[in-house]
């Protein structure tokens, strides 16, 4: 079995920035894609990002694109969600998952992802 914690969460100011972290454990992190979902109040599970196993490839969901980045670090078994420029309506659980396919693309749906994340509270302030 995997392993997912996520840390980093808070409350921010409009305009902030935070870093998300989830480290993982369990498998070979390094050969799976990894993505950010994320849940606002009485909203469905939204993808945010992914990036491919080796860290090449990465896909954006358009509203946080040129704001969020997302990176890894395989050596610790660690990815990443810089978010800068925050907006009220960044605010949401942030979960971190593990993708199905050895050494596949950044996919998009839940149904591709095996293993997630307790999630992480996302607040920004007006």
């Amino acid at each position: 079995q995997v392993q997912l914690v996520e840390s980093g969460g808070g409350l921010v100011q409009a305009g902030g920035s935070l870093r998300l972290s989830c480290a993982a454990s369990g498998r070979t992190f390094s050969d799976y894609a990894m993505g950010w979902f994320r849940q606002a109040p009485g909203k469905e599970r939204e993808f945010v990002v992914g990036i491919t196993w080796h860290g090449v490839r990465t896909n954006y969901a358009d509203s946080v694109k040129g704001r969020f980045t997302i990176s890894r670090d395989n050596a610790k078994n660690t990815v990443y969600l810089q978010m800068n420029s925050l907006k009220p309506e960044d605010t949401a659980v942030y979960y971190c998952a593990s993708a199905n396919l050895l050494r596949g693309p950044p996919v998009t749906r839940k149904d591709e992802y095996a293993y997630w994340g307790q999630g992480t509270q996302v607040t920004v302030s007006s």
